[in-house]
C-alpha cells in the first residue's frame, strides 16, 4: 500500500539558525515587526508500505541515517495514505 510522509526537520531550540536570522532581520528592515522566526526543511515522500506504522517506522529510519542530525535537529513525520 503506499503511503505519503511529509518530513519536516528543524534546529533543536537553542541552535543558531543564521538564515532564520537574515529574514528577520530583512522583515524587520521592511517594516514587519517580528520578533522571531526559524527555518525548516520539508521532504514529501511516497513509500510502499504494509501499515501506517511500518510507513512512520521508515520515515524515521530515514531521518535518523541521513536527513537528520540528531545532536542539532528535531523532526515531525506526517503519515497519510494515497
Amino acid at each position: 500500500m503506499k503511503f505519503s510522509l511529509k518530513i519536516t526537520i528543524s534546529l533543536k531550540k537553542g541552535m543558531l539558525d543564521p538564515e532564520a536570522l537574515a529574514i528577520k532581520h530583512a522583515l524587520n528592515n521592511l517594516g514587519f515587526d517580528v520578533d522571531s522566526l526559524g527555518t525548516a526543511r520539508v521532504f514529501y515522500l511516497d513509500v510502499d508500505e504494509s501499515d501506517e506504522n511500518s510507513a512512520r517506522q521508515k520515515g524515521q529510519e530515514m531521518c535518523d541515517r541521513l536527513l537528520a542530525n540528531p545532536v542539532i535537529h528535531s523532526y515531525d513525520i506526517e503519515v497519510s495514505g494515497v
